[in-house]
This record gives structure tokens, C-alpha cells and sequence, in this order.
């Protein structure tokens, strides 16, 4: 063999002709970040957590009004609408926020034995309810502010929220578990990112894929079946825990299993 072909390959280089992260560094990255996420002070934590499920809820909200009145047809809608909703990730990734469904990732830390068991469900019960409080609350904003047409985006909410109420725990569970690990890959391809528009690229195409897939954001859905509900969904608080109990647990197998660890075995243990 030449010393030709021995060259390794060129590391991935962006506009600016600065080199993108390798994977390896990204899962150095992603761990070091982990740590520093599994030590914040529990109001920060929290406060970080309520501003991402308002972010997400808005990449939802802005969702819900771009599939309204399809006449572009059923994918090109979908396609829209996924890069809609991007703009939630985008928030949270360059805004700063704490995502619980982008903080699986924690695992890898977890796994190398850099944070606790203890640290990790902190932060993973936090950011969770942070989330929560986030996306009802703007839903019931939303829903009072009158931008919802009763007509238009009202009767969109209320499609969007009865389809996820109607879905069995098996495919919620498998829509949410297939969703994460998308959320998640967008999450770890902004590590990779040397700039903000490398961070927006690199959200963009995975979180549109599951949105137009028809995957199940747990966060995102404690935005769209409230607000669905308030404007006239049929359901409640038990149709609301059906879908997001099983969403959330393939949000975490997902996330949690699907990317961190298999990141972990390649890259991580030590």
C-alpha cells in the first residue's frame, strides 16, 4: 500500500474553512458538557428548563400554523412544517436552554462514570417538569391571546392534539423512541458546529425529518394537546398522561439508548 493511500481522510471543513469537530471530539464535547449540566444550581436548572419548554412550544405553535390549510399538499406541508418547528431546537441549542429529551445525552457522562446516577436523575427530573410548566404555560397563552382561528389554526390544534390522543401506548411509545433519537443526532451534530449557522444547519434537516415523519416529542406535546384541548379537542388529563407517559419513555430508550449509548460503546469508556 502507497503512503497515498495511507493518508487518513480530510476532516470535514465548513464555510469558513475552519475544520467541524471530529465524532470523537464530539462525544468528548457532549461529555464534558454533560458534567457541567449535571452541577448547575437547581434554580438555574429549572429557570433553563421552563425557557426551553417555551421554545419548544413555540417551534410547535409556529408548527401548527404552517400545516394549516394544506394546499401545497400532505408532504410538502409535512416538509414545511418540520422546518417550522425546528426553530424550537434552534432556540434551545443557541439560546441556552436545558432540553430533558436533548439531556439524555447525559448518559455518556453517566456511562464513563463522571457524574452519578443521582446527578443524572436530577437533572433529567428538572429539566422534565421545567419543560412541562414551559409548554402548558404557553399554551394556555396562546389559547387566550385570540390568535387561534376558529376556523384556521384552532381546528388545526384540534386535529393535531385528538391524533395524538388516539394513538396506542405500543406506537407512542415507538414514535417517541425514533423521534429522540433524531432530536438527539441534531443535538450532537451541533457539537460538531464552529458557528451558529453550522448549529442551524446541522438542527434543520433531522428535527424536520421527525416532525414530517409523524414522530412524538414528549415536550412538544405538553405544548400541542393542551392547547388542542383548549380549543375543543375531545379528551383531558388522562388522555394527556396516556400519550405522554409512553412518548417519554421511547423519548429516553431514544435518546438515552439509541444515540448516547451507541456513541458511548464507539467512543467513550474511559
Amino acid at each position: 500500500m502507497s503512503a497515498e493511500t495511507e493518508r487518513p481522510a480530510p476532516a470535514a471543513v465548513n464555510a469558513t474553512g475552519v475544520e467541524a469537530y471530529a465524532p470523537a471530539e464530539i462525544a468528548k464535547r457532549i461529555e464534558a458538557v454533560g458534567v457541567a449540566k449535571a452541577k448547575l444550581p437547581f434554580l438555574k436548572l429549572f429557570m433553563l428548563a421552563v425557557l426551553a419548554g417555551v421554545f419548544i412550544g413555540f417551534g410547535a405553535a409556529f408548527y401548527t400554523v404552517v400545516v394549516t390549510n394544506e394546499g401545497v399538499g400532505y408532504g410538502v406541508a409535512r416538509l414545511l412544517g418540520g422546518a417550522a418547528f425546528s426553530l424550537g431546537l434552534v432556540l434551545v441549542v443557541v439560546g441556552g436552554a436545558e432540553l430533558f429529551t436533548g439531556n439524555n445525552l447525559i448518559v455518556m457522562a453517566w456511562a464513563d462514570r463522571r457524574i452519578s446516577t443521582a446527578a443524572l436523575l436530577r437533572n433529567w427530573s428538572v429539566s422534565y417538569i421545567g419543560n412541562a410548566v414551559g409548554g402548558v404555560a404557553l399554551s394556555v397563552a396562546v389559547y387566550y391571546s385570540g390568535v387561534l382561528e376558529p376556523e384556521g389554526t384552532a381546528a388545526t390544534a384540534v386535529r393535531i392534539a385528538e391524533a395524538k390522543l388516539a394513538l396506542s401506548p405500543p406506537e407512542a411509545f415507538l414514535r417517541g423512541a425514533l423521534c429522540n433519537a433524531l432530536v438527539c443526532l441534531a443535538v450532537w451534530l451541533s457539537f460538531a458546529a464552529r458557528s451558529v449557522t453550522d448549529k442551524i444547519l446541522a438542527i434543520l434537516f433531522p428535527i424536520t425529518a421527525f416532525v414530517a415523519l409523524g414522530f412524538e416529542h414528549s415536550i412538544a406535546n405538553f405544548y400541542l394537546i393542551p392547547v388542542g384541548l383548549l380549543a375543543g379537542a375531545e379528551g383531558g388529563v388522562m388522555g394527556l398522561a396516556g400519550n405522554i407517559i409512553p412518548v417519554t419513555l421511547g423519548n429516553i430508550i431514544g435518546g438515552a439508548g439509541g444515540v448516547a449509548g451507541v456513541y458511548w460503546i464507539i467512543y467513550g469508556r474511559g
